[in-house]
């Protein structure tokens, strides 16, 4: 085994790879440079070079920050590329920065630097591509391989083998599993061929520099026992990774941080901090931009038709729950006779009587929710998330419902992915209000500004009209 596994590999080479991959980033700032100013005709001068090698010097810096050049196996491609997009428009927004308050003249091809700007990110993303793809068939010639065991024969072991072995790619050997525990069931299941041995077996292996990773799947509470494997284990070159069985939980927007250096793990938590709660605003406001003024005729011609067809007035706003719990108004078109918003509100119902019959147009067709964005913009909702619940609703349901309350970390929508896939209108049985809460849930755990604009697609063919909406 030895042998075979020193015939296949290149770490040796990996610092080389990433210093090339370093090299080539630089180059493709240089090329960018030199594509977009032959194109306009401009000649290279110490104006341009000067501001270019700030860039690649900056660049550098904020790739190495966010990870650019750490190993990338198992990483999708999008998460790398939106890295590099984000590590030069930080670096190229510096420089310009610098530029624009200490240069006394501006002596740069617009037309040369519109063209620049895009093309770098664009020539860098695709060197990074040339290289996953050339490695990958490296892998699957049996070059750049890694091996690794499995120390726990269960259920969790076998997951992670599953999810390894649907990656080929990722070049990752199995030389089998180890575990010296009883066969049970729920603790160690019979793998045959693939057990090659209890613990000093392993440790033996490991020693002889037969396996590059090992990854730990016995249960939490074995803690005393994986804290002397793995002291034992520091006698051995090899990668050692715990898998902590928290597959138990519904994880939301799982991750790892750190609290003065001790390690964290967040099991509930929001999609929408830092970064990607400035995305998630800037959207609201971007698809409110779009849609207010498509709307506006359509919502002025409703306002008439309610106070044409009933009394009251055209807007009544009801107190819902908003994100981290909060109680918030949300405003709509008033459908009924009456104005609810007490501690005691009554569903609608199919041919309830307290719908007016221009009510129950809006409602059908969910034309009743359009001022809502009003509250997209003042920031209590948004555009896409779960459907907020009035507060006597929630109050029920959280108490029938496991996790009910999760589906809170993020602000309410207009539309969500309940709502493409028909759970709309009366929840008369808990099983439909289950099948909401699973889709809010599925949607915080996925969430991508992909899935929102694809959310808002599928709600113009499925999100409006529904029969189950009274």
């Amino acid at each position: 085994m030895q042998q075979e596994r020193s015939s296949g590999l290149i770490r040796p080479h990996q610092f080389s790879i990433h210093v090339l991959t370093r090299a080539l980033d630089s180059a493709s700032i240089i090329v960018a440079l030199y594509i977009a100013t032959a194109y306009y005709d401009v000649e290279i001068n110490h104006d341009y070079l000067l501001p270019v090698m700030a860039c690649i010097a900056l660049f550098t810096v904020f790739a190495e920050y966010n990870g650019i050049y750490q190993g990338w196996r198992g990483e999708p491609m999008f998460d790398e590329a939106w890295r590099i997009l984000l590590s030069w428009l930080m670096a190229f927004a510096l420089v310009a920065l610098g530029i624009l308050f200490f240069a006394h003249e501006f002596n740069y091809s617009q037309e040369s630097i519109q063209l620049f700007l895009p093309l770098v990110p664009a020539l860098i993303i695709l060197t990074h591509t040339i290289k996953r793809l050339a490695l990958s068939l490296l892998r699957q010639q049996g070059l750049n391989t890694r091996t690794y065991a499995i120390l726990g024969a269960n259920p969790l072991g076998k997951r992670l083998e599953t999810a390894l072995s649907q990656l080929p790619w990722l070049g990752y050997k199995l030389v089998g599993y180890y575990d010296d525990r009883n066969e049970e069931p729920n603790r160690r299941l019979d793998l045959k061929e693939q057990h090659i041995g209890d613990f000093n077996t392993l440790l033996q292996n490991a020693r002889e520099g037969k396996i590059d990773h090992i990854y730990i799947t016995l249960p939490l509470r074995a803690e005393t026992r994986i804290s002397d494997m793995v002291s034992k284990l520091a006698d051995s070159t090899a990668s050692i990774n715990i898998v902590p069985d928290f597959f138990t939980f519904n994880l939301i927007q799982s991750k790892w941080t750190n609290v003065q250096g001790i390690p964290v793990v967040s099991l509930f938590d929001t999609p929408f901090s830092e970064f990607d709660g400035f995305i998630k605003r800037l959207e609201d406001l971007l698809l409110c931009a779009v849609i207010l003024p498509i709307i506006f005729i359509p919502m002025l011609l409703i306002a008439i038709g309610i106070k044409l067809t009933s009394r009251g007035p055209v807007l009544f706003k009801q107190k819902r729950y908003g994100i981290n719990g909060e109680e918030i108004n949300v405003w709509k078109f008033r459908s009924m006779t009456v104005c609810e918003n007490g501690n005691d509100i009554k569903q609608a119902t199919k041919n309830d009587v307290r719908i007016t019959p221009f009510g129950n147009f809006l409602r059908k067709t969910s034309l009743d929710e359009l001022p809502q964005f009003i509250n997209v913009l003042q920031g209590c909702m948004s555009v896409v998330g779960p459907r907020p619940h009035a507060v006597a609703h929630n109050e029920l349901y959280r108490k029938k419902i496991q996790g009910y309350m999760l589906r809170h970390k993020v602000k309410p929508g207009i539309t969500g992915l309940a709502q493409i896939n028909g759970c709309r209108g009366e929840t008369d049985t808990i099983d439909k209000m289950e099948a909401r809460i699973h889709h809010d849930l599925e949607y915080i755990k996925k969430w991508s500004l992909w899935l929102d604009l694809k959310i808002v697609f599928l709600t113009t063919f499925k999100g409006f009209v529904n029969n189950q909406a009274y």
